[in-house]
C-alpha cells in the first residue's frame, strides 16, 4: 500500500522553494563589488585633482564677488558728472533753454549755420573738460618744451652732420695734398736729372746751387765740410719747400737751357719756348 503525501508539506515545500528561487535572482541582480562596473563608477582620486577643483571653486566665487561688488559698488562724483555731462551733449537743445529760445526769435532753425549769411559753424564749440590737477598753460608749457627739446636735438644731429662733413673734408685735403706733395717731388727730382745732365753736357761741373742736382749717394767729407762752410748770408736748401725748388729750377732750366720738363723738349730760341709750351707750370700742361 503507498503512502499519499500530506498536503501540508506539499505547499510548504514550494513556498520554500519559490523563496529560495527569487531570492537567487535578486542576489544575481545586486553589482559585484569586484566587478568593473562599479570600480568604475567610483570618484577621480587623482592626485592633485581635489587641488584644481579647489581653485576653480575659489575662481568662480571670486568671480562672482566682483560681479557683485560692481553692481552694488556706488559710484563717484566724477562718475556721475561724466554720465550727466555725456547725456546733456547727446541731446539737442529745446526751446525751453534761454539762449536757444533767443536764436530762434532771431530765425535760426536747427542745422543751420550762424551768421548773416550763413558762413559760420553748424555744430557747437566742443567742450574740452580738464581733468587733471595742473595749471591753465601747463600743457601749453609742456608742449613748447618738447618742441625746444625736439629743435635742440634737431641742432645736435645738424651739427654732428656739419662736423663729420668737415671732417671728411679735411681727410679729402690732407689725402689730396699728400699727393700733390709726391707729385711736386717727383717733378723737383725730373728736373734735378734734368739739369745735372743740360749742365753737364756745357762742360758745368759745380751746380749753380747744391740741390739743382741729384745728390751722390757716397758724399766725402770734404764735400760736406764745404756746404757747411758756406756764407750765413746765403739760404740754404732746407728753408725752401719743394714747391719753391721746383719753381726756381723749372724757370733755370727754362732761361739757361730752353727746356721744359712737362713738354720734355728742348726748344731752339725763347720764341720758340713762348710759342710752343703752354706755360712754365704743371697746372698749364694738364
Amino acid at each position: 500500500m503507498t503512502e499519499k503525501s500530506h498536503p501540508i508539506i506539499s505547499t510548504t515545500s514550494c513556498w520554500l522553494h519559490g523563496y529560495y528561487c527569487h531570492r537567487k535572482l535578486n542576489m544575481a541582480e545586486e553589482e559585484d563589488y569586484m566587478s568593473d562596473s562599479f570600480i568604475n563608477v567610483q570618484e577621480d582620486i587623482r592626485p592633485g585633482l581635489p587641488m584644481l577643483r579647489q581653485i576653480r571653486e575659489a575662481r568662480r566665487k571670486e568671480e562672482k564677488q566682483q560681479e557683485a561688488n560692481l553692481k552694488n559698488r556706488q559710484k563717484s562724483l566724477k562718475e556721475e558728472e561724466q554720465e550727466r555731462r555725456d547725456i546733456g551733449l547727446k541731446n539737442a537743445l529745446g526751446s525751453e533753454n534761454k539762449g536757444f529760445a533767443l536764436l530762434q526769435k532771431m530765425g535760426y532753425k536747427s542745422g543751420q549755420a550762424l551768421g548773416k549769411s550763413g558762413d559760420g559753424i553748424v555744430e557747437p564749440i566742443p567742450l574740452n573738460v580738464k581733468a587733471g590737477k595742473s595749471g591753465l598753460g601747463h600743457e601749453a608749457l609742456l608742449k613748447r618744451k618738447a618742441e625746444e627739446k625736439l629743435e635742440s636735438y634737431r641742432r645736435k644731429i645738424h651739427m654732428k652732420n656739419q662736423a663729420e662733413a668737415k671732417a671728411a673734408e679735411q681727410f679729402r685735403m690732407r689725402l689730396k695734398n699728400k699727393q700733390d706733395e709726391v707729385k711736386l717731388e717727383g717733378d723737383l727730382r725730373r728736373s734735378q736729372r734734368a739739369c745735372q745732365q743740360l749742365d753737364t753736357q756745357k762742360n758745368i761741373q759745380v751746380p749753380r746751387e747744391v740741390w739743382y742736382w741729384l745728390r751722390l749717394e757716397e758724399e766725402t767729407e770734404e764735400e760736406e765740410e764745404e756746404e757747411k762752410e758756406q756764407d750765413e748770408d746765403e739760404y740754404t736748401s732746407e728753408d725752401l719747400s719743394v714747391l719753391e725748388k721746383l719753381q726756381i729750377l723749372t724757370n733755370y732750366l727754362r732761361e739757361e737751357h730752353l727746356y721744359c720738363i712737362w713738354c720734355g723738349t728742348a726748344y731752339e730760341d725763347k720764341e720758340d719756348l713762348s710759342s710752343n709750351c703752354p706755360g712754365p707750370t704743371s697746372a698749364d700742361h694738364d
